[in-house]
């Protein structure tokens, strides 16, 4: 069976500090993949506003999500802080990879990688829409 491999890059400019709760634990005691989904939503609102915007209104348009992919390399648990590391790499003409790595805080050990596929979206025209050269600009 094939399995998704995730090449990171050499630096991060964006780190986001987030504590695991027991909502983010399933029935195994370890972060649940979807929380952890959860966790990274949370830490792309850090990334988009590190810029300046947000991912509801840059430069008027809405960031949304194309695609995940996503890596599970160990276990989070309760109380572990995570760092969440996001680099913007990609980019296209309507939209951008967000690269992310979990590590945990007080060991260093990975928990997980991944990127986001966002593409933006013009929601008065109801089309996807080009990425705002300003905002392409900040994160290059």
């Amino acid at each position: 069976m094939a399995r998704i491999q995730i090449d990171l890059p050499e630096s991060f400019p964006v780190a986001v500090e987030l504590p695991l709760y027991g909502i983010h634990i399933n029935r195994g005691g370890h972060l649940d993949n979807a929380m952890l989904l959860s966790l990274v939503s949370e830490a792309r609102d850090h990334f988009f506003n590190f810029y300046g915007y947000s991912d509801a209104n840059t430069e008027g348009l809405v960031a949304f999500t194309a695609d995940v992919a996503v890596q599970y390399i160990s276990e989070g648990f309760y109380r572990d802080v995570m760092i969440i590391d996001m680099v913007a790499s990609d980019l296209n003409k309507y939209g951008f990879d967000l690269v992310f790595r979990l590590t945990n805080k007080a060991t260093g050990r990975e928990v997980a990688r991944g990127k986001y596929g966002l593409v933006f979206y013009d929601r008065a025209a109801k089309k996807i829409a080009p990425m705002p050269e300003a905002f392409r600009q900040k994160i290059t």
